[in-house]
């Protein structure tokens, strides 16, 4: 995945997975230091692909990250003059390889993936989301963040409000580019409340 950040879940799945609590590791990056990256107007419009424009569940995702984005101060311009543009990437695909990170080894989180477990548990699915801050001006890229979910639920949406919490933990991620982000979940909403922020040296 490179530049993706990787994200290994221990919700339903975590007995099925190996996984030992919920985390994500977060990769950011642009053309500025992080420390510089969003120093400018926190105001901005999302630019919306035409797919994104048609989808009948677009909205909800995009509600989800104008809400977080707002706990950060940025505000959402709605058509008048924005200091940055905002592009939003979003896929669900089948997962085809190993997970990474500390506390899920590739061996033990690739466990169930295929063979016997696939036939018992489910697939696995793999849920990706990547934010890019571009200045709206000069139309350069400034910050970007990626994050990605894996568990075995197929349906793309019900993902978005745990990528939305990974990947605007904190906004933006001071170097070093990665970051592990601990997570727990409120039994009574299903909310994902962060509990920790590591960086990570690669």
């Amino acid at each position: 995945m490179g530049k993706t950040a990787y994200l290994c879940a221990a919700l339903a799945a975590a007995s099925l997975t190996g996984c030992a609590g919920l985390s994500a590791d977060v990769h950011t990056g642009g053309s500025d230091h992080a420390a510089v990256a969003l120093q400018g107007e926190k105001t901005y419009a999302i630019a919306r692909t035409q797919p994104q424009q048609d989808s009948a569940d677009y909205p909800q995702a995009e509600k989800l990250l104008r809400d977080e984005l707002a706990e950060h101060g940025f505000v959402d311009t709605t058509g008048k003059p924005a200091h940055y543009l905002l592009s939003i990437a979003y896929s669900t695909r089948p997962a085809s390889i190993g997970i990474g990170g500390k506390d899920c080894a590739p061996a033990d989180c690739g466990q169930g993936r295929d063979g016997l477990g696939a036939l018992l548990f489910g697939r696995e699915y793999q849920h990706a989301l990547t934010l890019r801050f571009f200045e709206y001006a000069s139309g350069a890229e400034r910050y970007k963040v990626s994050a990605v979910f894996v568990d075995r639920d197929g349906d793309p949406m019900h993902a978005i409000p745990l990528l939305v919490k990974t990947a605007l933990a904190r906004l933006p991620f001071d170097e070093p580019a990665d970051w592990r982000v601990k997570f727990s979940i409120d039994k009574a909403s299903g909310v994902p409340n962060v509990e920790s922020m590591q960086p990570l040296q690669r």
